[in-house]
């Protein structure tokens, strides 16, 4: 009878520790974001040799995150236009493709730009009257994009959400000036 007690004892035990312990901790996405300055929530790769790092978290089931930027690749896909500089007619030719002459990202999730590049426009309103048309603009600035580059990070198999990152790297005939928040 003892005997019975104690093996009853020991399945219940081992039952009972594999049921709750020994579980693996696994990853079950990856998050990609900026550390740099945005708008909004909208990031912004600011003026002609500007930077803005990118963070890559594995996200595991635990709850826990690891910092996976360094062993990420990244993706970036054009998207809309540059600002032409006319505001009644404000998207100009399309996005150049990311490269080593316009936008690039190192493999340490370094966005660098490089051309001088606009995707934003300040908020502005028009109103017409006789044949003329008035522009206001939106005092202060209130950017609004053109275009923006949607960049995405692969790590083990996950990839990110995409995230839109717009460039100022040049002037803008808005009356304050620039391209894009600062």
């Amino acid at each position: 009878m003892k005997r019975i007690s104690f093996v009853t004892l020991i399945v219940a035990a081992i039952a009972l520790l594999s049921s709750s312990c020994g579980t693996s901790d696994y990853m079950q996405s990856i998050q990609l974001s900026s550390t740099g300055s945005t708008a909004g929530g909208f990031y912004n790769l600011a003026g002609v040799d500007g930077t803005l790092q990118l963070q890559v978290l594995a996200v595991y089931h635990s709850g826990k995150m690891i910092n996976v930027t360094n062993n990420s690749t990244f993706a970036m896909v054009p998207t809309g236009c540059t600002f032409s500089g006319n505001y009644l007619s404000p998207c100009g030719p399309a996005l150049p493709a990311p490269g080593p002459t316009t936008v690039t990202i190192n493999p340490n999730g370094l966005m660098t730009g490089i051309a001088q590049i606009c995707t934003w426009e300040d908020g502005w309103t028009s109103a017409t009257s006789n044949g003329v048309t008035t522009i206001t603009f939106d005092n202060p600035a209130v950017w609004m994009y053109t275009g923006y580059y949607q960049v995405t990070a692969t790590y083990r198999g996950f990839t990110s959400q995409p995230v839109g990152i717009g460039v100022g790297v040049t002037e803008s005939d808005a009356p304050g000036g620039g391209c894009g928040p600062s």
